[in-house]
């Protein structure tokens, strides 16, 4: 039986005509008949239910089309591999990174480790961290970087670092020197807090924000990288890790001010996997040795 028949096979089954499907494959009508008719005779069953309107499975075409997308996805993985191996790779390593680590660290983490590393293949998968547990548990990535530690056996849990909160805000235009004193009542009062950019600790912090500044006017932002853009921009300022906005602040687009009237929280950068294998032991050390501050 060959592949090119489970492909039509599939195809049909998706499109629910045979027209579609011929027009998907780039291939005649009749041609799509000679795939599916070649895989029936084979099997001894009818696949389809045929009428004027649309094709439907029979229940032997409907037991057959897992067979058939399992085959089928085991070739196309055969084909990936072989093709990554021929590029010199020769093992893979699947990421799940935060957002706001693969905006901050993880550029520059992964520029390196590649350089020492050449046959090591990477694939990246941007989630939330509070999906990225789940998708080492479930073995669908090797690593997973989040902002959240796990709570479950099946994971092991390391923490990278941990960094300090700090209080941003627009640049004012004023240099050092001739700048006027910041205090932060002031600008929570003239601008929007972006809230909740970063997990694991805006609960609490809100709330003492709120109890301390009652007037304060907040929007909901889910992203750091998306926070940072609107704080340069003049449109309300945030609490932030540090390494988050390290080169906003170095290249002057964001100012640090003191908060003194609250105890700021730390915030931790988690590595998660399901196996202490070799090849993650070894890139979550060469990450735990990155400078991150």
């Amino acid at each position: 039986m060959e592949l090119s028949w489970l492909n039509t096979f599939i195809t049909v089954e998706r499109e629910k005509s045979f027209r579609k499907a011929a027009d998907v494959l780039f291939v005649s009508q009749p041609t799509v008949t000679v795939h599916i008719k070649s895989i029936e005779k084979e099997l001894g069953v009818s696949l389809f239910e045929r009428n004027n309107r649309f094709v439907k499975l029979t229940e032997e075409g409907r037991r057959f089309l897992g067979h058939a997308q399992r085959v089928l996805a085991v070739h196309q993985e055969g084909m990936e591999d072989m093709h990554s191996f021929t590029q010199g790779y020769r093992q893979k390593l699947s990421l799940a990174i935060s957002p706001s680590i693969a905006d901050t660290i993880m550029p520059t983490v992964l520029k390196g480790y590649l350089k020492r590393n050449p046959e090591v293949e990477i694939n990246v998968d941007i989630r939330e961290s509070v999906e990225i547990e789940e998708a080492v548990r479930n073995e669908e990535v090797d690593i997973g970087f989040s902002l959240l530690p796990s709570h479950n056996n099946d994971v092991i849990c390391y923490e990278l670092y941990e960094d300090e909160i700090v209080f941003c805000v627009p640049h004012d235009g004023y240099d050092d020197e001739s700048a006027p004193l910041n205090y932060p009542e002031t600008f929570l009062q003239q601008h929007y807090l972006f809230t909740h950019n970063y997990p694991g600790v805006w609960d609490s912090l809100h709330q003492k924000i709120k109890s301390t500044f009652p007037q304060t006017k907040s929007m909901k932002v889910s992203q750091v990288h998306i926070t940072k853009r609107f704080i340069a921009s003049g449109l309300g300022v945030s609490f932030l890790p540090k390494s988050a906005v390290r080169r906003e602040l170095l290249e002057g687009r964001i100012l640090e001010v003191p908060f003194p009237e609250i105890s700021l929280p730390n915030v931790h950068t988690f590595a998660l996997t399901k196996y202490n294998h070799t090849l993650e032991n070894d890139f979550i050390d060469f990450v735990s040795n990155h400078q991150f501050k």
